[in-house]
């Protein structure tokens, strides 16, 4: 039997000549079926790449038919709306139907298993606010920083030229001009299709110093001032690292370097364009609070941060020590969660790299408080944000605000098909093949763009309301629980452990990993100056 397909197409070959030449009907038509099937078979059994065709001639390739539309198949015929991966039905829904402007009302109660560890909720109060009249934004901006920007508390995450089309960046940076919310660039550059629309800009700059580089790949401080003056630009953000692959470099081939690519990220056309993993232009703590200085200086005193996603807790409390002792401090700190991931990634990095977003978020917010600068510093966040009790979490336990880049990819269009790293997008959000990012009208998008963001905002305030609270700056840990096992209930607040002001500067907190970290930091290397300790 597994020849059978080969049999099939042989005899059918066959049958054709000899009917075609000896009956009044002509059977040559036959040929046209089972002549190509036949050299098919010939070829699997010819070939050494796939055992299976070897042994399955024809038959085999049914296997890598199916396999091919699996990920369709299941996601549309099979999972609930609950159990998708990274994101199920519920959520990719509310995200569609808020960027339609469709109710997203829910009939019959929840489907979530509310006793599930997964499970958490926000407090509400039996004595809820008025809801807020207007949106809530934070204002960015430390002592140091001459041109403070007033940031919303939800904005488009990083995601380069490059990665993703033209048309998709030209939606979402309209859709953010509309609803005056900022829109980082990604380690791309700053491209035409950020300018057009004019939508607020934070311009990223990653371990290439795309659009700010020398021929040699190193930062250049002249071509970064020229564009970092623009009106346009309100924040600059140098990237460390991302959850998505934290402490791994890239490369965007040579094949997929468009001129326009070319141009905006300053590398040359027909070769590979590298993400180094590390950064050249400082290698010491004291030597990144040096180049922030630099940055602030060269863009005109906007507000200059930087985003990582956490690993070894002493290398962040390094960084604590050199902002103490040299007086510079970033104006944010953007953290990622180690399930981001709108790049494609080794599925290693992806599934086992990195601090998620919870553990990540609640570390830099304890250590900014420990060493007393948190008042100086705001905080982001970043790491599969959908809906607006994500947010309320997340503020709750540190965050000033959060960005989101795969709930704005659904909202200009993308079905989760999960071929971004490919160039064949379905919907062309993620590719660069003009024939496939012309089906994504840019106008209609970034009315989806705008409405998801707006939508979401008025949720945000009405759980703010319904909580008892005037504001987000009154969220504390506590107002969010979660399940611990199925018979125990905790608060973030009890759940985790939230330090005092200055407890690192006054000699211990009796908290293992801050006392360990902070023993081992210094702000002259990011080398352990002791025994690393594991996040916990």
């Amino acid at each position: 039997m597994r020849y059978l397909g080969l049999i099939v197409a042989s005899v059918g070959v066959a049958l054709s000549i000899l009917l075609g030449a000896t009956v009044a009907v002509p059977f040559y038509w036959a040929l046209i079926i089972f002549g190509p099937l036949a050299l098919v078979g010939l070829y699997d059994l010819a070939q050494t790449r796939h055992s299976i065709l070897r042994n399955y001639p024809i038959l085999a390739h049914f296997r890598f038919l199916f396999e091919s539309i699996r990920p369709e198949m299941h996601q549309y015929f099979i999972e609930s709306d609950i159990d998708g991966r990274p994101f199920n039905r519920d959520d990719r829904s509310l995200v569609y139907e808020r960027s339609k402007n469709i109710e997203g009302l829910k009939p019959f109660g929840t489907e979530l298993d509310v006793y599930s560890d997964e499970y958490e909720w926000c407090s509400h109060s039996i004595a809820p606010r008025p809801k807020s009249k207007t949106h809530f934004r934070t204002l960015v901006g430390g002592p140091d920083c001459k041109k403070p920007y007033s940031c919303s508390l939800l904005n488009v995450s990083s995601m380069s030229f490059g990665a993703i089309s033209p048309n998709a960046i030209l939606a979402l940076n309209a859709g953010a001009k509309k609803a005056e919310f900022a829109h980082w660039t990604g380690e791309g550059g700053f491209s035409p299709y950020h300018r057009k629309p004019g939508g607020d800009v934070v311009w990223q700059i990653g371990t290439g110093y795309f659009g700010c580089r020398n021929d040699d790949g190193t930062f250049n401080a002249d071509l970064f001032a020229e564009q970092a003056v623009d009106e346009q630009v309100k924040m600059i953000e140098i990237k460390i690292s991302q959850g998505a692959k934290p402490g791994h470099g890239g490369v965007l081939p040579a094949a997929k370097i468009t001129p326009e690519i070319a141009q905006t990220r300053k590398v040359p056309m027909g070769q590979d364009c590298i993400s180094p993993p590390g950064h050249s232009a400082f290698s010491t703590p004291r030597e990144l609070c040096e180049w922030i200085k630099q940055l602030r200086e060269l863009c005109g005193g906007k507000p200059v941060g930087f985003k990582l996603c956490i690993g070894q807790p002493h290398e962040f409390m390094a960084i604590c020590k050199a902002m103490l002792e040299t007086g510079i401090t970033p104006d944010f700190i953007n953290v990622d969660g180690g399930e981001g991931g709108t790049g494609a990634a080794p599925l290693e990095f992806s599934n086992s790299m990195g601090a998620p977003l919870v553990e990540g978020l609640i570390f830099v917010h304890n250590a900014l408080v420990g060493c007393g600068l948190r008042d100086k510093i705001k905080i982001a966040c970043a790491g599969k944000v959908t809906s607006a009790a994500q947010i309320i979490r997340n503020v709750s336990i540190g965050a000033d605000w959060c960005n989101v880049a795969r709930g704005f990819m659904m909202a200009v269009g993308c079905i989760q098909a999960q071929t971004c790293h490919t160039n064949e997008c379905p919907v062309g959000v993620a590719t660069q093949d003009p024939g496939r990012y012309r089906a994504l009208d840019v106008g209609d998008k970034s009315e989806r763009v705008y409405r998801f963001h707006t939508n979401t905002m008025e949720a945000f305030s009405e759980l703010v309301a319904a909580m008892g609270l005037d504001s987000p700056n009154e969220l504390k840990p506590h107002h969010v629980s979660k399940r611990i096992t199925p018979i125990q209930v905790m608060t973030y607040g009890d759940a985790y452990r939230f330090l005092e002001s200055g407890a690192l500067l006054k000699g211990g907190t009796d908290h293992p990993l801050f006392d360990k970290g902070w023993a081992a930091a210094s702000a002259d290397t990011f080398k352990s100056q002791a025994s690393t300790v594991a996040l916990k």
